[in-house]
């Protein structure tokens, strides 16, 4: 008897829109794209994780393989431990459990630097999203193509979405998942760009580490975005893995 494959789901990150996947998309047409609360063509939820990841729920069929990257891999990894029937395998992509530096964390981004994107989000929303994007490219050997990608696939700064935006910070400024990881019994697999500039590799191993099944994989001349940088690379990983 033939197994029907399991539906792929695939979740972006802050700031930008569905739209960023569409080179995977191309490597995986059966693959679906959401759009977080607020983002693109979707409608804000609350202020908290748990709103968030509620709102995707309610999209998500069962027994789904959940990609998400950087913010979206945190709420799969929110959905994966409060709703694990939606979610059958994981793949996470920059992934990291909390995405500021804290005392006994340091594999993040400074909390002050988060801070001050925050303040600057209020102020000058359309640059502080373009500074995110050339963070997110440093270090990778495609850089320019990242970041133009990056930049077409952003969720504008307007009177519709600015908002939940400034929730997406908020959600990246005070979210800590790390007690909640040995929830996640599902399969997991990490990819990980080496050169990350936004979120150290050491994020994804102590993650690989922490979950009872999970298994990394570390992209080499290659930033934040590996499913830009290297589609067809995270295509065939996610495939098999499916």
């Amino acid at each position: 008897m033939t197994t029907a494959p399991r539906p792929i789901v695939l979740l972006h990150g802050w700031g930008l829109s569905s739209k960023v996947w569409a080179p995977l998309l191309a490597q995986l047409p059966a693959a679906t794209a959401l759009d977080l609360p607020g983002h693109g063509g979707a409608a804000p939820a609350g202020d908290n994780i748990d709103a968030w990841a509620e709102a995707l729920v309610a999209q998500l069929p069962d027994g789904a393989v959940l990609v998400g990257w950087s913010l979206g891999a945190q709420l799969a990894l929110h959905i994966a431990a409060r709703h694990p029937h939606k979610a059958a395998r994981l793949v996470l992509i920059a992934a990291t459990p909390r995405f500021v530096q804290a005392p006994d964390w340091p594999a993040a981004l400074p909390e002050a630097t988060l801070a001050d994107f925050r303040a600057d989000f209020d102020t000058a929303p359309d640059a502080t999203q373009r500074r995110f994007t050339a963070l997110q490219a440093m270090g990778d050997g495609r850089r320019r193509d990242v970041t133009a990608a990056l930049n077409a696939a952003l969720t504008p700064a307007d009177d519709i979405h600015r908002a939940a935006l400034a929730t997406g910070l908020k959600l990246l400024a005070d979210t800590d998942l790390r007690a909640s990881i040995g929830s996640v019994h599902q399969p997991v697999r990490l990819i990980h760009g080496a050169e990350d500039r936004l979120m150290p590799a050491a994020a994804a191993e102590w993650l690989a580490d922490a979950l009872p099944d999970g298994r990394l994989s570390v992209f080499k001349d290659c930033g934040h975005a590996p499913l830009l940088s290297r589609p067809a690379d995270c295509a065939a990983l996610i495939a098999a893995f499916a």
